[in-house]
């Protein structure tokens, strides 16, 4: 069972998180993160049978700062606004100093002169713990619900 001064907290990394995001900050993305965490994009069709293959897998802050630099420096494509919506988190254990959450999320992604799109709906499954610097992901997977996925995943989701 968590307070409630620290499921607030769990609940404020989820916002921030999306915010930064959502604002285009990138350089504080891998900021909500521990220095060895994991962060994998996967469809849920994998997950569920326990396969191994993800879009996206980065086992490091140093890794998702790369990933900063590759999305902001060395990729052209159409730019885009992303939006996200994240359902409350839910609690699935709590280990000492360790949270186990699950979140829904959704996000949108909106071209110049173009209608918003539905760019990924899923989950985030996500291993959080207590850090000088407050709650920090150690691991996040973010389970999308389609197999198909956009040919180019840019940003952070």
């Amino acid at each position: 069972m968590l307070s409630f001064e620290r499921w607030h907290a769990l609940v404020q990394l989820y916002a921030d998180y999306a915010a930064a995001l959502d604002e285009g900050r990138w350089d504080a993305w891998p900021e909500f993160f521990t220095d060895d965490a994991i962060y994998k994009l996967q469809p849920r069709e994998n997950f569920d049978r326990g396969l191994p293959l993800a879009t996206m897998s980065f086992e490091s802050k140093g890794m998702l700062k790369d990933r900063v630099v590759g999305a902001t420096d060395t990729l052209f494509h159409d730019p885009y606004y992303q939006r996200h919506v994240v359902g409350a988190p839910r609690v699935l254990a709590v280990n000492g100093a360790a949270i186990d959450s699950e979140a829904s999320y959704v996000v949108i992604r909106t071209k110049q002169n173009a209608l918003p799109e539905v760019y990924s709906a899923g989950r985030y499954l996500d291993r959080v713990v207590d850090t000088p610097a407050g709650l920090r992901f150690a691991q996040r997977l973010v389970i999308f619900d389609t197999e198909l996925i956009s040919n180019s995943i840019i940003y952070p989701i």
